[in-house]
């Protein structure tokens, strides 16, 4: 009797029918976004006589973790991953020391011409990295730090202060002005006030610069190539060519390669997408 009801309330009414069709395009939507994931890494388990064989597979017949082995046991592989945790960690840094203070800053107290700053915020998120490489490599060879894990981090960081700046502001702003004078009477400095009483109550933006930033430095190719020449120094985004050759390329090895780029990104969305959901979410109201 209750199922009844149930499948007549989806069928039979407007609201039912509208979250089927709504169900149903979540559905073929998170299909269609998740399809490449689970082709990479199912063609990342397969063998090579499997890869390139005539018949099309859409799973493995000939389950193998070789591809995998053969990117965790080269050594190239281990400096590149400690080289994009660098880059990823430093970039988190510098987003969150410079960031933070500078959001407090606008959404706490009225500042003449703040609209200004936050247009000029709003501007450097949208220039393109092709634009800045040039100036920021003369820059950076004044002070003498190409060649240096410092170059890649700060070049990515002056692109995620802004967006933090931008995001943050609207948690600042909307945390109420009792809590900071309960600080005060309590004998708060402003500076203890602002580690004890204002950074927890907008942990929810925080977490979502941290993962932002850090993902942002993860995934950089552009300034770490162009700042650190030295193979060495190179990144995981910029060593994937070397499954490549003249005698053709390894696509399971390129594949499991991928996977473990992505990893990161995909286990940092998982366990904190409803923070980064909801910082995006709050730095995007207009005021």
């Amino acid at each position: 009797m209750k199922n009844d009801l149930k499948k007549q309330y989806l069928f039979h009414t407007k609201e039912g029918r509208r979250n089927l069709l709504l169900s149903l395009a979540a559905i073929l939507i998170g299909v269609l976004f998740l399809f490449p994931i689970y082709w990479m890494l199912q063609i990342s388990f397969k063998s090579d006589m499997e890869t390139f064989g005539k018949v099309l597979t859409f799973f493995p017949h000939q389950f193998t973790i070789d591809p995998w082995m053969a990117n965790l046991g080269d050594k190239n592989f281990l400096e590149s991953l400690r080289n994009s945790f660098i880059n990823g960690f430093l970039t988190m840094v510098l987003t969150v020391l410079f960031g933070i203070p500078a959001a407090y800053g606008m959404g706490r107290y009225k500042l003449k011409g703040y609209q200004a700053f936050l247009l000029i915020f709003l501007v450097a998120q949208m220039l393109p990295a092709s634009l800045m490489l040039t100036p920021m490599y003369l820059t950076f060879n004044k002070m003498h730090l190409l060649g240096t894990f410092f170059a890649p981090p700060i070049a990515i960081a002056a692109g995620s202060v802004p967006f933090a700046v931008v995001t943050l502001r609207p948690y600042f702003k909307s945390v109420p002005v009792a809590l900071d004078e309960a600080a005060r009477i309590d004998g708060c400095s402003s500076l203890k006030s602002f580690f004890l009483v204002m950074i927890p109550a907008v942990k929810t933006g925080i977490i979502t610069i941290i993962t932002i930033s850090f993902l942002n430095g993860w995934n950089d190719l552009m300034y770490t190539m162009t700042f650190n020449v030295k193979p060495e120094m190179r990144p995981l985004t910029a060593n994937i060519h070397k499954f490549q050759s003249k005698y053709g390329t390894k696509w399971n090895c390129i594949m499991a390669y991928g996977a473990i780029l992505v990893l990161p990104v995909i286990i940092m969305f998982i366990f904190l997408q409803k923070y980064i959901v909801g910082g995006m979410t709050a730095g995007a109201v207009k005021e």
